[in-house]
């Protein structure tokens, strides 16, 4: 599941890519446009028309990455849902080991999301740097068991994220919201790479105003969860 907006250079590459990867697994490549302005929407008929599972829906303005998320969530049929970004920097051949990992976590019956770690990041220093400060201090305060809980690269059940609270910005937090509804959160390390076509979206001193919010309103919600433990149960 991809959100995307003003990505069109980089639709044809990945869709490309996430085929080679998941060849051998039964799979739809479900993309949601939040708004772009630019020739997305164009981008993802092309790779429809030439033969790839591609499933697009288009948001009629931008609504952000969350809402993204989640319209493309619920969209989607299959049970495993995997998150990436669509700028290229995601490596999809990740995607298999992360799912059998999912798989494993699931038969030994926990509900885990599995997250991706970058742990060579191809991005400038300043963006390394103000991560770094903003993981350590999301750690510190939630206690999210995650080193790099900024990763797009995520594996989990679909009825796992339909269970969550949605919210704006909630894809921040995808980990903290797991352990807060009785799952628990692994990490495996992934492949990371520059980014080669197009251009970030988001500012890093906006994200890092926003995240700073963020961050005081999840820790607020989660002092707030409680998980019922059911004692009794007649049955239908």
């Amino acid at each position: 599941m991809i959100p995307v907006r003003n990505e069109a250079p980089n639709i044809g590459p990945l869709v490309a890519e996430i085929e080679a990867a998941l060849a051998a697994v039964p799979h739809e490549i479900v993309y949601v446009d939040d708004g772009s302005t630019d020739d997305t929407w164009a981008a993802l008929q092309a790779a429809r028309e030439v033969g790839a599972p591609v499933h697009a829906l288009r948001h009629k303005a931008s609504c952000g990455q969350s809402a993204a998320v989640i319209t493309g969530v619920k969209a989607a049929r299959g049970r495993w849902i995997a998150t990436l970004d669509g700028d290229g920097q995601n490596d999809p051949a990740d995607i298999p080991k992360m799912l059998a990992r999912a798989e494993a976590e699931a038969a030994a019956g926990r509900r885990t999301l599995v997250a991706g770690h970058r742990v060579n990041r191809k991005d400038s220093g300043i963006k390394r740097y103000s991560s770094r400060i903003a993981n350590a201090v999301r750690s510190r305060l939630l206690k999210d068991a995650t080193p790099d809980t900024g990763c797009g690269l995520k594996v989990f059940a679909r009825d796992l994220f339909l269970d969550l609270p949605h919210f704006d910005h909630m894809h921040r937090f995808l980990p903290a919201l797991t352990l807060r509804q009785g799952g628990s959160v692994v990490s495996e390390p992934v492949n990371h790479r520059p980014r080669v076509r197009g251009a970030s979206n988001y500012g890093t001193l906006d994200r890092l105003l926003v995240s700073i919010f963020d961050l005081i309103g999840m820790a607020w919600l989660q002092r707030r969860g409680k998980r019922p433990a059911i004692e009794r149960d007649t049955g239908p």
